[in-house]
C-alpha cells in the first residue's frame, strides 16, 4: 500500500511562507556584513564544499537548528541568543521556510530567509566563497 501522506512538502512550504518573512537576494544582500545581522546556512557541509557559501555565515545544519537555537538545549549555540536579525538560507528556499518557521514558532525573532536561497543568491552574482572541509579531529596533515 503505497503512503498516504496528509501534507505534500510544496504545501507545507506555502503554509510556512505564509507566515514567515521573505527577503529577495537585493534585500539579503542589503543586510549582508551588517554587525547586527547573522547569515544562517542550513545545508549539509557536502552541499558547502561543493559549491561555496556567504562570506561570514554560520553552517547549522537542518537536523540541528531547533537543539542550537533553544536554550534549555545541551546543543545550545551562544550565537542564537545574540538579539541579532537571523537570515536563513538553504539551497533553494524549502529548507529554509520550513526552518524560519520552525525558529520563529520557537521564539527566535527577527528571523527571515531568502528567496530561492544559496543558488538565487550565486545567480545574482552575490558574494560567495569557497569552503574547504575541515579535516578530521586527530588527522594528520599531508
Amino acid at each position: 500500500m503505497p503512503l498516504q501522506i496528509r501534507k505534500s512538502v510544496q504545501q507545507l512550504v506555502s503554509e510556512a511562507s505564509a507566515e514567515i518573512e521573505t527577503l529577495t537576494v537585493e534585500q539579503a544582500r542589503a543586510l549582508h556584513g551588517r554587525p547586527d545581522v547573522t547569515f544562517i546556512d542550513l545545508r549539509d557541509p557536502r552541499e558547502l564544499w561543493r559549491d561555496g557559501g556567504i562570506p561570514g555565515a554560520i553552517n547549522v545544519t537542518r537536523g540541528m537548528l531547533e537543539f542550537w537555537i533553544d536554550p534549555a538545549s545541551p546543543y545550545h549555540k551562544q550565537f542564537f541568543g545574540s538579539g541579532n536579525r537571523f537570515v536563513f538560507f538553504c539551497g533553494g528556499g524549502w529548507r529554509s521556510a520550513l526552518a524560519t518557521k520552525a525558529a520563529q514558532d520557537m521564539g527566535l525573532t527577527p528571523v527571515c530567509h531568502i528567496e530561492g536561497g544559496y543558488t538565487a543568491w550565486k545567480r545574482a552574482g552575490a558574494p560567495v566563497e569557497a569552503i574547504e572541509p575541515k579535516p578530521a579531529p586527530g588527522a594528520s596533515p599531508r
